[in-house]
């Protein structure tokens, strides 16, 4: 479905300004259909034709505190003179009229309001009111209240008051009619408090009758309402009421055109004052705090604790004469180091999951520090992002990358050899991740297959790979393409090495 930039920038002569005062229109009138107990629908008209004016509906909004008149959505639909001729009234006069339309699926006519939406002096839009009263609440206080309150805003709207001037911030999170409404008068005194407000104001602590007090009289921070008052302009804020209250509080001014008709000079008759207890909400939000903050407290002593077993160990091999010996445990430290490089990554990421990227760039780090030599020159470099991958995925594959590149060196370029490079490709389409460890260097024998190596880094990886990620493993050697899709100078052919895996993961981010 078009957006009401799209049918307005394809159907009529609006400008930008203009429409933009109809968008932020279409962002605030929710209050408006539940003050007003009906369905609203937003009109532009298009140059005429030849069959005289064309109107095009470009929102639509159903109110939450009654029965929807309107079943089908409307948005993009044509009407003409001849069965709305109040839009025209309403666009040519510039003030509001009132009449009765055809409703498709009701058997009788219903009431429909038009007011004219103005702008800059003149009248883009005209805004529909439409009800039944066969499907409307019965009349009392409450209802009289609601329909006066948005009376004085259909007749901002028609003064070109409503919405706001460059009004800005998070509408969507704002209360609604039905969480509590209070209507204050010109000095700030409460006229009106709804059911729901009343309760709102109850949690409180304040259980005095509300009417002819102002809210600072009743002990209610009234921040928000003085700034509204004093700026002119709605005003969203979210304030504890007491030590275990917390209140959003939405304050919208009602203005009177100055006879001038310059907005500048329109003077504050009154405010609503929209309350929602978001106490729960927010509590919740520090449990969350608390518990991430905990959970990365917990991997950053998991990494330290690591560390201080890499210490131990490595104390261990000072003492032992075997070469063997000292071999196997500094494998084990380095396995160990790489675990507790993943640790210390997710003790600064909010959230279980990290970017993979954050872990392979100090893994190529490591091996650039712990296997490059004068001896044997290899440059490690890493293509792609590989997104975000849960700990449980992210740990054994740091693992097995850290074994690949050992192996890499190891086996790739013994000593002696003139080097070469080891480049890390990673890709992620949202339901596998991709990894591809290539060097340039001599090459695995032709003969050569995966599952009937024997060695123990080898073995580390497939069991990981294959068994706790469910994933697979291939290690073959590298064809012309290879090197020129990775972006390397190829070698001699049947040299270096590819080696591809493939790990299905969850809720990860694609590239």
């Amino acid at each position: 479905m078009a957006s009401l930039a799209d049918l307005t920038r394809q159907n009529t002569v609006l400008s930008k300004e203009e429409v933009g005062h109809l968008q932020r229109l279409v962002a605030e009138w929710g209050m408006l259909a539940d003050f007003c107990f009906a369905d609203m629908l937003l009109y532009v008209r298009a140059p005429d034709g030849p069959g005289g004016a064309r109107w095009l509906v470009v929102d639509q909004v159903r109110p939450a505190t009654a029965q929807t008149l309107h079943i089908k959505d409307w948005v993009g639909s044509w009407t003409t003179d001849a069965d709305r001729p109040l839009l025209s009234q309403a666009y040519e006069l510039g003030t509001a009229v009132e009449g009765t339309v055809a409703v498709e699926g009701l058997s009788e006519t219903a009431h429909m309001t038009t007011i004219p939406v103005r702008h800059g002096g003149r009248v883009i839009g005209v805004l529909t009111r439409e009800w039944s009263e066969q499907k409307g609440r019965q009349p009392g206080r409450l209802e009289r209240t609601y329909l006066s309150i948005f009376d004085r805003f259909a007749a901002m709207i028609s003064a070109g008051l409503f919405p706001f001037a460059g009004r800005q911030g998070p509408i969507t999170a704002a209360p609604r009619v039905g969480d509590g409404a209070i209507v204050l008068d010109a000095s700030a005194r409460v006229e009106f408090a709804s059911p729901n407000a009343v309760s709102a104001l109850h949690r409180v602590g304040i259980t005095a009758n509300v009417i002819g007090l102002s809210l600072a009289e009743l002990g209610f921070n009234d921040a928000a309402v003085r700034s509204a008052f004093e700026r002119h302009e709605p005003v969203l804020e979210e304030s504890d009421q007491s030590s275990d209250v917390t209140m959003l509080e939405y304050c919208i001014p009602i203005l009177e055109a100055d006879p001038s008709g310059s907005p500048v000079a329109a003077r504050v008759t009154g405010c609503v004052l929209l309350l929602r207890d978001v106490t729960e909400l927010r509590r919740r939000d520090r449990l969350l705090l608390s518990k991430d903050a905990t959970i990365r407290e917990i991997h950053h002593r998991v990494k330290n604790n690591l560390q201080t077993i890499s210490s131990l160990l490595r104390l261990q091999a000072r003492r032992l004469s075997s070469d063997e010996a000292k071999a196997a445990v500094n494998e084990s430290v380095r396995r160990i180091r790489t675990i507790a490089l993943v640790h210390e990554t997710l003790s600064r990421e909010p959230g279980d999951d990290v970017a993979f990227i954050e872990i392979v760039r100090p893994l190529l780090r490591l091996a650039e520090e712990g296997y490059q030599s004068p001896d044997r020159p290899v440059r490690f470099t890493v293509q792609g992002e590989g997104g975000k991958l849960p700990a449980t995925i992210a740990t054994p594959l740091s693992v097995v990358l850290t074994e690949l590149l050992q192996n890499a060196v190891d086996h790739e370029f013994p000593l002696g050899s003139p080097g070469g490079q080891v480049k890390v490709l990673l890709g992620n389409d949202g339901s596998t991740l991709s990894i591809r460890v290539i060097d340039d260097g001599r090459g695995v024998p032709v003969d050569f297959r995966l599952d009937k190596a024997t060695g123990l880094g080898l073995t580390i990886v497939k069991t990981l790979v294959t068994t706790e990620l469910g994933g697979t493993i291939s290690m073959r050697q590298g064809e012309p393409a290879d090197f020129e899709l990775a972006g390397i100078a190829p070698p001699a052919r049947g040299t270096g090495t590819v080696v591809d895996l493939a790990v299905p993961i969850k809720d990860s981010e694609p590239l």
